[in-house]
């Protein structure tokens, strides 16, 4: 199976998990479910919860449920997309290629249907079938790191703060550390947490996920640059207009290149114990990095 074919399954599975789990549009009270399901079945590439699948696969051969615990953390990625794209803070009018929830269903109802993907990410964790000890783990994951102390949220605030602030290294790395690397690491801890993994699996899966966060956001910071809004169905150029701190505004165009590519070679190095095992995850490591839109 070629990885297009591979990621098409992956991403069918988690939208199976999440039509499942996300009330449907006829449920009381019919527009924050319209709302919610709005934004999240627009047609995501659904990276976070392919690559927690992905890294329960790589520890155990029968992970059963893994798309549920995955599809949690979906939920807290696009409640952060709605929030993100509100006139508050980015201020968007386009959002994986379409208008952004703020545009369709107003200020009021995407703010509370962030909200409720946000709880409904933790109802989830609570109802896995997994024990308590391993709920216990996967909600410390994934609420730490979605915080505010080296979470996304956290790394939100300092790229608000940071926007029109000369751009250092320093502050680039407290942004994106947080921001997108946070939940992309754990990403891969909660699928091997989910999947029993030992200490050493665990490290070696973290170690894969800090470097593939920062290849991401490197790529991420360079299509913003590159790319028309139709490829990136999000408005271009963004970062540049409102002056944020990105690895392009740091580093140039051709070092950040050179960046992600490293990260990327790290992301496989981090893998090696893992032999044939984790030859998926290597692959949407290049994904990550070779990826246009």
């Amino acid at each position: 199976m070629t990885l297009t074919e591979y990621l098409a399954v992956q991403q069918a599975k988690v939208d199976e998990a999440l039509t499942c789990w996300v009330p449907p549009e006829h449920v009381a009270p019919e527009t924050i479910h319209k709302a919610m399901r709005y934004s999240l079945f627009a047609g995501g590439k659904r990276v976070r919860p392919i690559l927690c699948m992905e890294a329960a696969y790589t520890v155990s051969d029968f992970p059963e449920g893994i798309e549920s615990a995955a599809c949690s953390l979906e939920l807290i990625h696009t409640y952060s997309l709605i929030h993100d794209d509100l006139p508050a803070l980015d201020n968007d009018d386009l959002r994986r290629g379409r208008p952004t929830c703020h545009k369709v269903f107003g200020d009021a109802m995407a703010i509370l249907a962030g909200d409720a993907l946000l709880t409904l990410a933790f109802q989830v964790l609570s109802q896995i079938h997994r024990s308590p000890e391993i709920k216990i783990r996967l909600i410390e994951e994934l609420s730490t790191a979605s915080g505010t102390v080296g979470g996304m949220i956290g790394g939100q605030v300092n790229d608000l703060e940071g926007e029109g602030k000369f751009p250092t290294a320093q502050l680039l790395e407290s942004i994106h550390r947080a921001k997108t690397g946070a939940l992309l690491r754990a990403s891969v801890r909660m699928g091997a947490i989910y999947a029993n993994a030992g200490e050493e699996q665990l490290q070696a899966l973290s170690d894969y996920g800090v470097h593939l966060g920062l290849a991401f956001q490197i790529v991420d910071d360079i299509l913003d640059v590159e790319q028309p809004s139709e490829a990136l169905g999000k408005t271009a150029g963004k970062d540049q207009a409102q002056k944020k701190i990105t690895f392009p505004a740091v580093y140039g165009l051709e070092r950040s290149r050179v960046m992600a590519e490293e990260e990327r070679l790290a992301a496989h190095l981090a893998l090696r114990a893992f032999d044939e095992r984790a030859e998926r995850l290597r692959e949407l490591a290049d994904f990550v990095v070779y990826r246009r839109a």
